[in-house]
């Protein structure tokens, strides 16, 4: 069966290490024959959540206008959902706290989905990306059903491009394709 994969690639740098990855996740999905699309926030207006709440009272609606509302359509009408970010003090990076945050008008909504995890950082310690796993595990225990189907973790890798040259590049490809 044919699904819906939409990317999330949280990365503030064109061709960084986690978008990388995403790009390999997509060509293994749609070498598969699944439907994928990467959505790069860094090229979004995403403004941060105002915690109004009216977006509960009103239809699932922001009252902010940005690129969000699309997002989160698609979000939504997606079978898989990919969340991708490099680490940056041992957690997701601000632009998918962002996202994740603006969720809230239909957090109930993305229900039943396969999630992916990519997360690329510096260190190589045991413990690299312990507060990264754990930050997207809280923030999906919100999303009525969703199961983290695969982690991917790039570590030791600084400058763009230094993941090109890591097993988690195959890695990628593979789980896309085993969407």
């Amino acid at each position: 069966m044919k699904k819906k994969v939409i990317i999330i690639s949280a990365s503030p740098r064109k061709h960084g290490n986690s978008d990388l990855l995403c790009d390999q996740f997509q060509k293994g999905a749609q070498d598969a024959g699944h439907k994928a699309e990467k959505i790069f926030l860094r090229d979004k207006k995403m403004n941060y959540c105002l915690g109004c709440m009216k977006c509960q009272s009103n239809g699932g609606k922001c009252v902010q206008k940005d690129d969000m509302e699309e997002i989160l359509e698609k979000i939504v009408q997606a079978d898989v959902l990919v969340l991708a970010t490099p680490v940056y003090f041992y957690n997701m990076d601000g632009q998918m706290k962002v996202l994740i945050d603006r969720t809230c008008p239909r957090y109930t909504e993305i229900a039943n989905k396969n999630v992916y995890l990519i997360a690329t950082s510096t260190d190589t310690g045991p413990g690299a990306m312990e507060g990264t796993i754990n930050g997207f595990k809280s923030a999906l225990s919100c999303y009525p059903g969703a199961d983290i189907a695969g982690t991917i973790c790039g570590t030791g890798v600084t400058q763009v491009g230094d993941i090109k040259e890591s097993p988690v590049m195959v890695e990628a490809y593979e789980m896309g394709k085993s969407v």
